[in-house]
């Protein structure tokens, strides 16, 4: 394995480390502190308890922080900065008044030290966040505003996102993974955030972006032949067959939160016994 996500990416060989991509984040909260837990609340040393934890529930080839959720953790816990995101007009004011908050700062970046240091380069370190029009768009739901989107403030979104990860620019992340919504955004307008990656030698993931889109990306998990990360979550956990995957392609699974332990154990276990 290697902290560098791109080096772990499937090729054509079959031989790169990535095989089996989790996200459980949701599961291991409800099973490890309940319904409304949250590891996020008590700083960086409560975070990597529930991290390694967590970890030790479900083995994936990629190491994910994901920083929407600090961030819906951090407004829920400070209500004022909501209020604040709403204050002015311009329809990216919500997200960038978000994401210039120094608290969040501060505090991804001893988490994502904690974290490193915990997995020593063993696997990537990601960072998921919803892509940046998907970011824009809750950002200014939370403040109470109305959803305005388009390619211009899309492109300010992924500006103001590439500046907030510079936090942690000097630390031993592996790459990105951006999550879109229910209705892709264009990823000609994710230019700044994609130079900022390439810049910190990040690999780009793209989740459920549109048709024709994947060349933008380092790799793309969603369904069909141009895909590298096979998402697998609907047929796994509802005990279908499996699609076949090709030598450069990895599977990706999303825990259902509420899916019994068992059943979660017995699933992951028949992703993870699947021949490379």
């Amino acid at each position: 394995m290697s902290k560098s996500l791109a080096d772990d990416l499937p090729d054509t060989t079959g031989t790169k480390a990535l095989r089996v991509w989790l996200e459980s984040s949701g599961y291991a909260r409800r099973l490890l502190l309940g319904q409304d837990g949250d590891p996020w609340a008590d700083g960086a040393a409560k975070y990597l308890s529930f991290f390694t934890q967590a970890r030790g529930l479900l083995r994936s080839d990629v190491a994910v922080v994901n920083l929407g959720d600090l961030f819906r953790s951090w407004i829920a816990r400070h209500p004022d900065l909501a209020t604040e995101m709403g204050s002015k007009k311009r329809a990216t004011y919500p997200l960038r008044r978000m994401l210039e908050e120094t608290g969040p700062r501060a505090l991804l970046d001893e988490v994502v030290e904690a974290v490193a240091a915990h997995l020593q380069g063993q696997i990537p370190l990601v960072l998921a966040m919803p892509a940046p029009g998907a970011w824009l768009a809750e950002a200014q739901m939370c403040a109470g505003r109305p959803v305005e989107v388009d390619a211009d403030t899309t492109e300010d979104a992924a500006m103001y996102i590439a500046d907030f990860i510079r936090c942690v620019a000097q630390r031993p992340v592996g790459g990105l993974l951006l999550e879109e919504s229910e209705t892709p955004g264009a990823v000609s307008a994710y230019a700044p955030l994609f130079n900022a990656a390439k810049h910190y030698r990040w690999a780009v993931v793209g989740r459920g972006v549109s048709a024709g889109q994947e060349g933008s990306f380092d790799a793309v998990i969603g369904s069909g032949d141009k895909v590298q990360g096979c998402d697998v979550s609907a047929a796994l956990f509802g005990g279908m067959d499996l699609p076949k995957t090709a030598p450069a392609q990895f599977l990706y699974a999303q825990v259902p939160v509420d899916h019994p332990p068992e059943a979660v154990l017995d699933a992951v276990a028949r992703l993870q016994g699947l021949p490379a």
